[in-house]
């Protein structure tokens, strides 16, 4: 009888629970005793067969199906809510900024019905007026009509009366806001915005023309609060010729933790934090950890805290596809072309090429519009955004730290980020640099179908020449 890999089994588990939570949006269930019921089973059935496969699909089906259902239910008293005038007490989660009709707008969860206090589940999106500065971690009370909304945020309140209840206490979010500020000490703009964006992937100061041009040219990842270049970062520092995997994992866990605390613990940092941690702990003990696992992994358990993410956070899809081309489809590439780990730049040439490859069609069909120059842009530009980087960051700490003489350990990240905002400024002035290029979802499901079947193939030849190398050594 045919048996399977430990991994395999928790691969079949993960993307259970995936589908299962997708199918909640059209069949509801609820009993959690059913899915209960089903677990004791996997410690009988101790061989891992076709027995086992199918009660882990089982398993992982209920489990996303239950987690679902309780989700959809919080989202049809959004949906009952929707037109209706509202109070509500929010803690902000993003800084605020002023939109459309001198608005102040930003972003708010933990969100409670008034006055009964009754919880309101997912993100909101307030804009309105009354304050003159909302930060991350105040909470306030939002009062306005409320409309569900599709993507990262699940309702919307707009022209709402704002009043701040309690001032948030929150290092991180104090620690972000004087970092930002230590950049605008220190460097012109748009310089300064850019370094932030490329650093927390925060663009709303960005200036519009700088942002259209990172669009036009398909450089807007690098700014984008995806955990993109947190996985570059992580990757390049595991390439670095230290001492030893002690100071690698410190020197990781370190950036890891710079970067959530500059963030502020956005959704797809984190994610990206969890993806390199478990990545990392299984690199240092020596365990083969088979990166389809890592992020089914991943994405299953952002899934189960979140339902919301499958159902609709284009990020979340974004960041998923960008870790799958980094993490799978890189090595395959490499391994066709070199003979030898390549080097760090090589090696970020590949993967962000390959992220490229993986994001493209979803953002056909999301956007409809293809950068014709994205491929150039991304070899010239991306390989400098490690260096860029960290110029930013000791810019920023001098300039929060030693604001004195900030200016002179700044003029490396101002050199380096005017470079590359020349370099997109040009590229944006070619005819066509962008065009309307749309992509139906057939199409794209076609497309990801045909990359998991090379990749299948490069891995089926894979074994078979390992087999054979193998027999040659016996023999």
């Amino acid at each position: 009888m045919r048996t399977f890999r430990r991994t395999t089994l928790i691969a079949v588990f993960c993307f259970s629970i995936l589908t299962g939570i997708g199918f909640a949006r059209k069949a509801q269930f609820l009993p959690a005793e059913a899915v209960l019921i089903l677990w004791p089973l996997l410690f009988i059935l101790k061989k891992k067969n076709v027995a086992a496969l199918i009660l882990v699909i089982l398993l992982g089906l209920g489990m996303g199906l239950w987690r679902g259902s309780i989700y959809m239910q919080k989202l049809a008293e959004l949906k009952n809510l929707s037109g209706q005038k509202v109070s509500v007490q929010v803690q902000a989660t993003s800084d605020g900024i002023y939109s459309t009709a001198n608005q102040l707008e930003f972003t708010a969860g933990k969100a409670k019905l008034l006055p009964t206090g009754r919880r309101l589940a997912g993100s909101f999106k307030i804009s309105g007026f009354g304050l003159k500065a909302v930060y991350r971690g105040d909470e306030v009370t939002a009062s306005g009509k409320l409309y569900p909304m599709r993507g990262s945020n699940q309702a919307r309140i707009a022209y709402a009366q704002l009043n701040l209840i309690k001032p948030g206490v929150n290092w991180f979010a104090d620690f972000s806001r004087r970092f930002a500020a230590g950049l605008q000490n220190v460097l012109p703009e748009p310089v300064a915005s850019f370094a932030m964006g490329l650093l927390a992937g925060q663009r709303v100061n960005i200036p519009a023309v700088v942002t259209a041009e990172l669009t036009a040219v398909g450089l807007v990842h690098i700014v984008a609060v995806s955990g993109y270049n947190l996985t570059i970062l992580v990757r390049a520092v595991e390439r670095l010729r230290l001492r030893s995997k002690y100071q690698k994992l410190l020197a990781s866990l370190v950036l890891i933790a710079g970067f959530l605390a500059v963030t502020g613990f956005s959704a797809s940092i984190v994610r990206a934090a969890v993806v390199s941690v478990l990545g990392l702990w299984a690199w240092y003990f020596g365990r083969t950890f088979r990166p389809i696992v890592l992020l089914a992994f991943a994405a299953a358990l952002t899934g189960l805290i979140n339902p919301f993410y499958v159902w609709g956070d284009l990020s979340w899809y974004l960041s998923f596809l960008a870790f799958f081309g980094i993490l799978i489809i890189a090595p395959v590439i490499q391994a066709r072309l070199f003979k030898r780990k390549p080097k760090i730049i090589t090696s970020v040439l590949l993967e962000t090429f390959s992220a490229e490859i993986m994001t493209l069609p979803l953002i056909m069909l999301s956007f409809s519009q293809l950068s014709l120059v994205a491929l150039l842009a991304n070899l010239i530009v991306v390989p400098l955004v490690p260096v860029a980087m960290l110029a930013s960051a000791v810019a920023g700490f001098a300039g929060m730290i030693i604001p004195q003489i900030g200016g002179w350990l700044a003029w490396p990240a101002s050199i380096l980020l005017t470079y590359m905002l020349d370099i997109v400024h040009l590229l944006a002035k070619i005819p066509s640099a962008l065009v309307h290029a749309s992509l139906s979802t057939s199409y794209m499901l076609v497309f990801y179908a045909l990359v998991l079947f090379v990749l299948a193939v490069a891995h089926h030849k894979t074994r078979v020449k390992q087999a054979a190398n193998t027999l040659k050594v016996l023999e």
